[in-house]
């Protein structure tokens, strides 16, 4: 059967990480990719150019502009009875989606997959990462949140799928969007950046961040922040690096001021 991929977009373009969600999905059968959201057919027609998706399943209504796992969830569980495997990055989006539509199928989610050893078995990390478990499933799907870091990105061209439109499950009811406030940034993004410059307590004070800053303006690096930093407010949550922040695999990792954990 083939593997649903859930895909991360902002309406007009697909994010970096889907790319190797693509490439993990791919390792279990033929690809389709989900693509939900509000006036987004831009980000599907540049879904159903990466490599190795077979099938693009468009479902664009108000209720999924802004992502709400809660709309999105009920979606997903619609579609998911046609499918061996559901898979999607272990980011924020991905780990507030996938566990609300396992509780809703009445399965067990695997989480943080890092190598996928066949169809039913999946290698994921425990005790934070200082052991790794080969974890095998007996469920009718298999549900899967990958580390976008253990996987290579497909091409992001070269494809040539089809855009399929899928029916709306309507709005659930359960939450409403009220704001958002993005910090915007021409640096890239910090958990696919090939280079990160990450601070810790050790800063002192949030307006020395402007140090690392200028470092990685230089470099085209991403800035992190240890969990110590971001607690002593010294930079916003998402700007966390680590077990409890983001999982960040870059060629350079440079550490600012982190004492590092006990």
């Amino acid at each position: 059967m083939s593997v649903l991929a859930i895909a991360e977009h902002d309406n007009a373009s697909i994010k970096p990480a889907t790319l190797n969600a693509v490439t993990a999905a791919a390792q279990l059968g033929p690809v389709d990719l989900l693509v939900a959201g509000a006036g987004c057919r831009a980000a599907a027609e540049q879904a159903a150019k990466i490599a190795g998706v077979a099938k693009v399943l468009l479902a664009d209504a108000p209720e999924y502009a802004h992502g709400l796992a809660e709309n999105l969830a009920p979606l997903v569980v619609t579609l998911a009875a046609g499918y061996s495997h559901v898979l999607v990055t272990a980011t924020t989006f991905g780990k507030n989606l996938l566990p609300r539509a396992a509780a809703l199928l009445d399965l067990q989610q695997i989480s943080d997959v890092v190598k996928i050893v066949s169809a039913d078995s999946f290698v994921r990390p425990i005790y934070a990462g200082n052991g790794l478990a080969t974890v095998q499933s007996a469920d009718r799907i298999k549900l899967l949140t990958v580390r976008s870091t253990a996987f290579e990105a497909a091409k992001a061209e070269g494809g040539s799928a089809a855009v399929e439109t899928v029916p709306a499950a309507g709005d659930a009811g359960l939450s409403r969007f009220v704001k958002q406030e993005v910090s915007k940034s021409e640096r890239p993004e910090l958990s696919s950046a090939r280079i990160v410059i990450s601070g810790g307590r050790g800063m002192q004070a949030a307006e020395n961040f402007h140090l690392l800053e200028e470092v990685a303006d230089r470099l085209g690096a991403a800035v992190g922040a240890s969990r110590a930093a971001v607690d002593a407010g010294f930079k916003p949550n998402e700007f966390q690096v680590g077990q409890t922040g983001k999982v960040v695999a870059p060629d350079l990792y440079i550490a600012v001021g982190i004492s590092g954990a006990s």
